[in-house]
């Protein structure tokens, strides 16, 4: 399954917290973002999720998610329902089995909350600074962030509809890198860790 490539990179990856409630971190944000892989086709066949939730995919009290009201609530899959504007039928994804092995690993994060930003056949270029997607996903972080919390890491799987023609393909690893730096800016956090899986590979920034 293929959140699984992502969870390769959670041994030398250490969430370090200030906000520290009853012995433990408090919200802990995550961003998921970039297209379809990210917003969950697992279990989806004919435009229809069969409903099935893996083990990995459980809902768990201390994680949230915020929800196309810009509302936390606890989180369940499919984590993407009611976010992507053209309305996609969205089923099992990455972000739950990537919150669960993390609380799994270290019970003290606290409250883990997912920000779901991710859309269906984006394209890098969709995702330009001062594009609606971009915006979209600093409105919802900046929201995710007014009850408290920290940004702990963006969770990025893209790439698929850059890699339909040559120029595109070629301009997507330098497009790619501006997105990065342009979020990290706007987000005030230069530093921010990124989980980027394209294909089969995956690379921690």
């Amino acid at each position: 399954m293929f959140p699984l490539i992502i969870f390769m990179f959670l041994a030398p990856f250490q969430f370090q917290s200030e906000i520290i409630v009853d012995g433990c971190a408090g919200k802990s944000i995550f961003i998921l973002a970039s297209q379809s892989n990210m917003a969950g086709r697992g279990a989806v066949a004919n435009g229809t999720w069969d409903g099935y939730v893996p083990a990995e995919c459980r809902p768990e009290p201390r994680i949230l998610q915020l929800n196309p009201m810009l509302r936390w609530k606890e989180a369940h899959e499919p984590l993407h329902e009611g976010i992507d504007p053209l309305n996609k039928t969205c089923g099992v994804g990455p972000g739950m089995p990537f919150a669960n092995r993390v609380l799994e690993r270290d019970p003290c994060i606290g409250v883990f909350g997912l920000v779901a930003c991710a859309i269906s056949g984006a394209s890098i270029t969709e995702w330009k600074r001062g594009s609606h997607h971009y915006n979209q996903l600093l409105k919802r972080t900046n929201v995710a962030l007014q009850d408290g919390g920290q940004i702990r890491a963006i969770l990025w799987y893209q790439g698929e509809s850059d890699s339909l023609d040559i120029i595109s393909a070629r301009m997507y690893k330098a497009r790619l890198i501006e997105f990065f730096l342009d979020i990290r800016g706007d987000l005030a956090s230069p530093a921010l860790p990124i989980l980027r899986v394209f294909g089969y590979f995956t690379s921690f920034l």
